[in-house]
Order: C-alpha cells, then structure tokens, then sequence
C-alpha cells in the first residue's frame, strides 16, 4: 500500500511540473496579449464587414442574376419547352368581353316625359381594350334631342387608368357632327369612376368633357350611385346653338337595388342644365334654361 502510494504522489509531481512547460511552449498567453498586427490591413477587414452589413438591409441587397438555364432543358428537347414557356406567360392574358347597359330610364319632367341611355360594350384583354358606347336622351312623341356613338380603343396605362382613342359621331342634333376623341378612364382614387375627353370635330371645333360617378354601397344589395358631367365647348358654334364656355351640366343621383350581380332597378333625380351662350339660345327657341326629372330605370351588364 506504502509503495502505491509513493508511486501515485511521484505521477502527480511529474504532471505538475510539465503543465506550465506545455503552457509556454504552445500557447504563450502573455506573448498573445502583445502580439504585433502591424501586418494585417484592417481596414479592407473593416471595409468588407461594413459592405456586408449594407446588403443585409432591406432594400439595399442587389438583386440575384435572372437565371438564364432551364433545367427542364436537361430532360427535354429545349424547342418544346421554349414553346410551353411562352404559352404558360400569356394564360395571364385573357379576352373578354362585356356589355353594360348604365342608364336605362323614363323620365318624368313636368309636362314633357322623356327617357334617357347610356350604355357600352368592349372586347379585348387586359391591357387592349376596343370599346363600343351609346349615349342619349329625348321627350316621348319628339325626335331624341342627342344620339351619341363612340368606337374607342383602350390601352391600359396603369392599373387603374385606361388611354383611349378614337371617334364619336352625334347623330342628334342636327347637323351631324364627327369628332375625334383622345381621353382618360378609369378608377380615382377613393373609388371614383372617371372620364375625360377632348373632342375635336371634323369642322374644328374643340370640345372638352369630364364625368364622375361612385358607387356607395348603403347595404350589400342597395347602392346610391351620385354622377355628374360637364361639357364645355372653347368656341361658338351656332349651328348647332351653343356657346363658349361651360354649354351643358348634368347631375344625378340613383338609388339601385340589385336582385343579383348585374342586375338592378333603380330610382332617382336627374338635373340637367345648360349655361352661358348655350342658355341663350335656348332661350330664344322656347327652350328651359335647366330640368328637373324624377326617374326610374334598370342597371344590367352581361
């Protein structure tokens, strides 16, 4: 037992004694403290963290490479799959067609009941659009006072807004009149739908026109749909009896209930005015400067 126990106390000397050697000879911690960095260039060091802290912010990474292989193209013959790449980017593109019908209505204005429309059609996808529109009004047993057609081509500037180009011809009043259109329609914001045109006719008169309309919903089926529209006119033409400035306003408000999308009767008022030299020769004919029409109709599109 005596002699265990020296050998185990000679073992635990011989141990103690290496350690600081061990210490010293690989891991000088006092020569570490001290070491000489006089070498390394600490800067590109900074340089490059600060760089690769820049492009983890959001918005300053640089956008990866668009890839250029396909690996479909490893498996299958490279034509066929060009080909189903380029058919799968246009399903996005579709053609479609509706046809509105916005305004179908009785008027009932003292002593003259009249009716009034306004409806249009297009076809065409999301970016192209060729659209077909009819507008007018008249007194019951008369001539309609207008008939307006339009064909118009949609090009979708954005995703809201619509350029469209075109021709209109007023085939009410007389004499017939054809313009030239170039406009703007499309969806405001806070829900607004408008429109405005420049009309050039082919006698050169110019006229400018701009509308607005808004749906607010009072439940799900029963909207209000307040509208208004101004036509101006930047020369006379006595012609066709108006005058410069501000010729017609209209101002309406309808109340719709819809039996199911895309369908719906309506009540409501409809104000109708003309202004400046276009109230004066109105005037002249025996015509009322302005009229108020309690209306009814049906709102449909298909």
């Amino acid at each position: 037992m005596m002699l265990c126990s020296v050998r185990l106390a000679a073992a635990f000397l011989l141990a103690s004694a290496s350690i600081p050697a061990l210490g010293q000879e690989g891991h000088d911690m006092g020569a570490m403290g001290g070491m000489d960095h006089s070498g390394h260039d600490m800067s590109a060091t900074a340089e490059t963290s600060s760089s690769a802290a820049a492009d983890d912010q959001p918005g300053e990474a640089l956008a990866p490479p668009v890839p250029t292989d396909h690996p479909g193209d490893l498996y299958n013959d490279p034509a066929r799959m060009a080909a189903a790449r380029e058919e799968h980017m246009a399903t996005g593109s579709m053609i479609v067609s509706a046809l509105l019908v916005d305004e179908f209505e009785y008027r009932a204005v003292d002593g003259k009941d009249g009716y009034g429309w306004k409806a249009q059609g297009w076809y065409g996808d999301d970016y192209d659009k060729v659209a077909v529109t009819s507008e007018g009004a008249g007194v019951f047993g008369e001539a309609a006072e207008r008939i307006e057609s339009s064909l118009l081509w949609r090009h979708a500037v954005n995703p809201w807004f619509n350029l469209e180009t075109g021709v209109r011809h007023d085939w009410r009043p007389d004499p017939q009149r054809t313009y030239g259109v170039i406009g703007l329609q499309g969806l405001a914001p806070y829900w607004f739908e408008v429109e405005a045109q420049l009309l050039v006719s082919n006698k050169g008169d110019v006229h400018p026109r701009i509308g607005a309309s808004y749906d607010q919903r009072i439940t799900q089926a029963l909207i209000l749909e307040p509208e208004a529209e101004l036509n101006l006119a930047l020369q006379d033409v006595p012609e066709l009896g108006i005058g410069a400035g501000l010729e017609r306003a209209e101002f309406g408000a309808r109340l719709r209930y819809e039996v199911k999308p895309g369908f719906g009767p309506y009540i409501g008022v409809h104000w109708e005015g003309s202004f400046g030299g276009t109230a004066d020769r109105a005037r002249l004919v025996g015509e009322k400067r302005s009229q108020v029409a309690a209306v009814a109709g049906l709102r449909a599109w298909f």
